[in-house]
């Protein structure tokens, strides 16, 4: 755990530093493009923190790579190329998005593109649990589900990135969960070797976005844009790719055999609310006739703001819905029961909905006093008595006016 912790700081204080670094040149070379009809800010901010991003997970996993703890995952280079190689082609692509808007078509086979080559080079999921036994695809549909899971990842993240240090924080909850996860479970399955290539990228995705979050934090000094968001995205996608399929549940103690699903359905859990506007968002601008990747102004957290909330809450109500689904589905695995972790689910899940609901209600109550306040303002007027010295001092002014 000593040598994650490690990782994770040497991805923070590289991505910070750089992240300094790129913000000077930013400001020095007028790096900040004109403020669009949908942000929610107001002054043009830098949008290339997906670079200083990119150079922590590079340094991250140089360091990792000259530990031997480590070094299982480094005998095959492949991999690990291929996450890089991705990960450039990723940051490139959205630097350019970012500076020059580019067509969503370029984008859509940009993602595709990376997506094919972790998948290429075995980054992929291989086999399914079902029941006791484990299915296992053909290679091209093996090849086809982890492109589109990779992709739709991407996008869900790259969505949701509209407030400042909204996708930083989601992706420090999100995947800190899942590095307590994949470590316990390689804990119980391997005992003797507790590393694993999934792991080691939630860890160093976490230390990236903790050094870039206090120049993203509101009011932000400059956004990771669409090369941090889709970098987000992609490593997240795969971290959860490494871990699934993995196990063979005919192999598990029955006690365990809740683990064969999780690295299922906890990548989805801990993104229920990235999918969620992502889904919301493709049917709303497929019915409408555009193209699903058509910007507007309609993503979950611009209703937050619409609703009432000011900027910190909409982010904080994001962070508490990540944090509970991703936790409760955590403990659901820690304890192998469902009776506990559904308890805090459905109390945690109580408290996010009145936060989210907030301002309706205050809303409501500021109506209701101002209609009150207006029916006793009439009521007072017709109330009032009669004053035969008023109407004649009125007079006298008439007269002398």
């Amino acid at each position: 755990m000593r040598l994650y912790f490690f990782i994770c700081v040497v991805a923070a204080v590289v991505s910070f530093v750089a992240s300094w670094a790129v913000f000077r040149l930013s400001k020095r070379y007028r790096l900040a493009p004109a403020v669009r009809e949908r942000d929610v800010h107001s002054q043009p901010t830098p949008r290339l923190g997906g670079i200083a991003m990119f150079c922590g997970v590079v340094v991250a996993f140089g360091v990792a790579s000259q530990i031997p703890f480590f070094s299982i995952v480094f005998l095959d280079a492949g991999p690990v190329w291929a996450i890089l190689g991705a990960a450039l082609l990723i940051v490139l692509v959205g630097v350019a998005d970012d500076l020059w808007d580019l067509d969503w078509m370029i984008k859509l086979g940009a993602q595709v593109l990376a997506a094919g080559l972790l998948a290429w080079q075995s980054i992929q999921i291989v086999s399914l649990p079902v029941g006791n036994s484990i299915v296992v695809g053909s290679p091209v549909a093996n090849f086809t589900l982890t492109v589109f899971l990779v992709v739709l990842v991407m996008n869900a993240i790259n969505f949701i990135d509209g407030l400042d240090g909204l996708v930083a924080g989601v992706a420090i909850i999100a995947n800190g969960v899942f590095f307590l996860y994949s470590y316990l479970l390689v804990q119980q399955t391997s005992p003797s070797n507790h590393f694993n290539l999934a792991s080691l990228i939630a860890v160093v995705l976490v230390g990236v976005c903790i050094g870039f979050l206090p120049f993203n934090w509101h009011k932000a000094r400059m956004f990771m844009g669409d090369s941090g968001a889709l970098l987000v995205g992609l490593l997240m996608a795969t971290s959860t790719v490494a871990v699934t399929g993995q196990l063979n549940p005919g192999s598990l103690d029955r006690k365990v055999l809740l683990a064969a699903y999780i690295p299922i359905i906890l990548p989805f859990a801990v993104m229920t609310v990235p999918l969620l506007d992502f889904g919301l968002a493709v049917f709303r601008r497929v019915q409408a006739g555009k193209s699903p990747f058509t910007a507007d102004r309609k993503h979950l957290h611009h209703r937050l703001l619409d609703m009432g909330h000011t900027h910190l809450q909409a982010v904080l109500i994001f962070y508490s819905w990540t944090a509970v689904i991703a936790v409760g589905f955590l403990l659901i695995f820690v304890f192998q029961s469902f009776v506990f972790p559904l308890i805090l689910m459905g109390s945690g899940f109580i408290a996010c909905i009145v936060m989210t609901l907030a301002p309706l209600g205050r809303r409501k109550r500021t109506e209701i006093e101002v209609q009150t306040a207006a029916a006793d303002s009439a009521a007072a007027d017709v109330m009032a008595p009669y004053d035969p010295l008023d109407e004649a001092s009125e007079g006298r002014i008439r007269l002398n006016d």
